[in-house]
C-alpha cells in the first residue's frame, strides 16, 4: 500500500532545492517536512476524475469538503467543529501571519516555547512585533514546559498572544492534557490570544495521543485553531488548511481581512485531494504511522550502540527526530560537518531559536527505510572519522 517515490528531478524542493539552501547538490535530504511516499491512491483517482471531465474554471468550495474534515476531527480527535467555524487558507503559516495582524498591532509582544518551528520566530519579526522565547526544560532530551518562565515573561512583556505548537516540532512532544490546560489558563488569566498549530496532530506513535487544545475548556474566546491534511497525507503541494475560529468576533475580523486580500478561497486541487484523504485515507495514513515508527526505532537503536553519546528524544509525535550532537561536535562546526563529512542535508538547531541550540540536527524521517540506513551509516562513519 505504502509506495517509496524516486523524486529527483521532479522540481521537488526537498530533492532538488538542495544546491540553493545547502550549497551542494550531493547530499541525502532529510530536512523540509514532507514525506517521499506515493499519496493514497482515493487521492490520485479523484484527482484523474477532475482532470478527465477536462474543464478547470471557476471552483467553489464543496460542502463535502467541510464535512469530510469534520467527520475525521470528531472521529480520530473527539474535536466537534461547527460548519461555520471553519475558514480557508493557503497554509498555516501563511494563516499564522494573517492573525499576528489580525490580533495585535506593531510592536506587542508575542510568545513561544522554544526550541520551535522557525517560521513562528520569522512571522513575529517579519510583522514588526517583540519576540519572546520561553525555552523548554530539557532533561536529557525529555522535554518539558517550564510554566513559571513563561507566565513571567508574559507579565514581564505584556505578552498579547501565544503560538502553540502542537504536537511540537522540532523536539517531537505530544502534550499532555495537563500540560496544555497549564499553558491555557495562564493565557487566559492574562487576556492572551492563542494560535493553536495542530498540522502534526495525526502523526502521532504508539501510545500517544493528540489532544486538540479547544477541546479542554471555555477557551473559544480567546482560541483559533489551525491544521491541514497537508503532513497528514503528503499533500503540501496543494496549498490546503482549515481555520478554526468559534468566535464570531474573531471571524468577522477574520473574513474582512480576508476579503482586503482577496484570497477567500483555494484551488480545485486542493479541495479535492484534501475531501478525498479524509474520506478514504485512513488505511494509508496507519501503513505511514507503521513506517515512521519503523525508522524511528532503526535510528534510535543504531545511535545507542554506535554513537551512545548522541541525545536522540522521544519521538512521540511528528515524523521530525530532534538529534543532540553536541558530545562529539562543536556546535559552531556542526553545519559543516553534517554537509561536509557526512554529506546530509538536514534542518540545524539554530534555525529553531539561536546559538544556544547549535549542537542540535532535525531528521525528517518520512522515507523509505533504505534511505534512513544510508543516512545514519554516513552519520556515525562521518563521527567514527574525526573520533579515530
Amino acid at each position: 500500500m505504502l509506495k517509496y517515490v524516486e523524486r529527483k528531478q521532479t522540481d521537488s524542493k526537498k530533492w532538488d532545492g538542495l544546491e540553493a539552501m545547502f550549497g551542494a547538490s550531493d547530499l541525502m535530504p532529510l530536512w523540509v517536512a514532507d514525506m517521499d511516499f506515493k499519496v493514497a491512491d482515493c487521492v490520485v483517482e479523484k484527482l484523474k476524475e477532475y482532470l478527465d471531465f477536462g474543464v478547470l474554471g471557476y471552483y467553489k468550495q464543496p460542502e463535502k469538503y467541510k464535512q469530510a474534515f469534520i467527520n475525521w476531527e470528531q472521529t480520530y480527535h473527539g474535536y466537534t467543529v461547527k460548519k461555520e467555524w471553519l475558514r480557508y487558507s493557503p497554509g498555516v503559516v501563511p494563516a499564522i501571519n494573517w492573525f499576528i495582524q489580525l490580533l495585535t498591532e506593531k510592536k506587542d509582544s508575542i510568545i513561544v516555547l522554544t526550541p520551535v518551528y522557525y517560521p513562528f520566530l520569522d512571522a513575529v519579526k517579519n510583522n514588526g512585533r517583540n519576540l519572546i522565547e520561553s525555552d523548554l526544560i530539557n532533561e536529557g532530551g525529555n522535554y518539558t514546559i517550564d510554566f513559571k518562565d513563561f507566565e513571567d515573561k508574559i507579565i514581564e512583556n505584556h505578552v498579547k498572544l501565544f503560538i502553540l505548537c502542537s504536537p511540537h516540532n522540532p523536539v517531537g512532544r505530544v502534550w499532555k492534557k495537563d500540560e496544555l490546560k497549564g499553558l491555557m489558563n495562564i493565557c487566559k488569566k492574562h487576556d492572551v490570544k492563542v494560535i493553536s498549530d495542530e498540522i502534526h496532530q495525526d502523526i502521532v506513535i504508539g501510545e500517544n495521543k493528540h489532544i486538540p487544545v479547544a477541546t479542554l475548556g471555555d477557551y473559544d474566546s480567546m482560541l483559533v485553531t489551525l491544521t491541514a491534511g497537508t503532513k497528514t497525507f503528503n499533500l503540501a503541494s496543494c496549498k490546503n488548511s482549515f481555520v478554526i475560529i468559534p468566535d464570531s468576533q474573531i471571524r468577522k475580523a477574520f473574513d474582512i481581512f480576508v476579503q482586503c486580500i482577496r484570497i477567500p478561497d483555494g484551488n480545485a486541487f486542493g479541495y479535492i485531494a484534501v475531501q478525498s484523504a479524509y474520506e478514504k485515507g485512513r488505511a494509508w495514513l496507519e501503513a505511514v504511522l507503521h513506517q515512521i515508527e519503523e525508522n524511528y526505532l532503526y535510528i534510535k537503536k543504531k545511535l545507542h550502540e554506535e554513537l551512545p553519546l548522541a541525545e536522540v528524544s522521544p519521538l512521540e509525535g511528528t515524523y521530525l527526530l530532534w538529534i543532540n550532537l553536541g558530545k562529539y561536535i562543536e556546535g559552531n562546526e556542526l553545519e559543516s560537518f553534517i554537509k561536509e563529512r557526512c554529506k546530509l542535508a538536514l534542518d540545524f538547531g539554530v534555525w529553531f531559536g539561536g546559538e544556544r541550540f547549535n549542537q542540535y540536527v532535525r531528521m525528517n524521517i518520512a522515507t523509505s527505510k533504505e534511505n534512513i540506513i544510508k543516512a545514519v551509516e554516513q552519520l556515525i562513519q562521518g563521527i567514527e572519522n574525526i573520533c579515530h
